[in-house]
């Protein structure tokens, strides 16, 4: 299982601050997660506003 960054992303930021690991990061268009980084800990599922960060099997 992983943590993911769905297309619903506004790019509002409040993910990256909750990451302890700095595996969050802004991409092109949106933020995205790097997934050797992530340690699953869901702090930035907590902090989305728009629901946009979700475990994926």
């Amino acid at each position: 299982m992983k943590i993911i960054i769905t297309k619903e992303c506004i790019s509002c930021g409040a993910c990256e601050p909750e990451c302890p690991e700095g595996a969050i990061f802004q991409g092109d268009t949106q933020y995205e997660i790097d997934q050797s980084l992530c340690t699953q800990c869901e702090n930035c599922i907590a902090a989305c506003p728009t629901q946009a960060i979700v475990k994926e099997d």
